[in-house]
């Protein structure tokens, strides 16, 4: 995989970085969650240095691996999240990140990227 990203030149806290468990692209799954509705809002991905720019920017900052870039939610969009905490899960192989959320979080326009596709509910569920 080439990639303008590295893992040696991030400015994430060393013992973050040592108890994260990437995957063999790097990266590890963020999911973005409203802070005070829980909502479940997307999940993107990131890497050592998309960690560490969210941690220290107040602003989600993601790993495109389709553009092969960086990308700040909101920049281009005007669908900003804010970052209120980041967690890591009980294995340290995702992350969970509560914003409060501006706008769409979805690139379709939607509010999730979770509410065009229900595949079940408590009532139907799939058979």
């Amino acid at each position: 995989m080439t990639s303008s990203r590295s893992t040696a030149a991030s400015s994430l806290d060393p013992a973050v970085a040592a108890r994260l468990k990437r995957g063999a692209d790097g990266l590890v799954p963020a999911i973005a969650q409203q802070y005070d509705t829980g909502e479940v809002l997307m999940m993107g991905w990131m890497d050592d240095e998309a960690l560490h720019r969210t941690l220290t920017t107040g602003r989600c900052t993601y790993w495109s691996r389709s553009r092969q870039e960086y990308w700040v939610k909101g920049d281009t969009s005007g669908h900003f999240q804010y970052v209120k905490s980041v967690a890591l899960d009980c294995d340290a192989d995702t992350v969970l990140v509560k914003v409060d959320q501006v706008g769409a979080a979805c690139h379709t326009g939607d509010r999730t990227c979770f509410d065009a596709d229900v595949l079940a509910t408590e009532d139907h569920r799939a058979q």
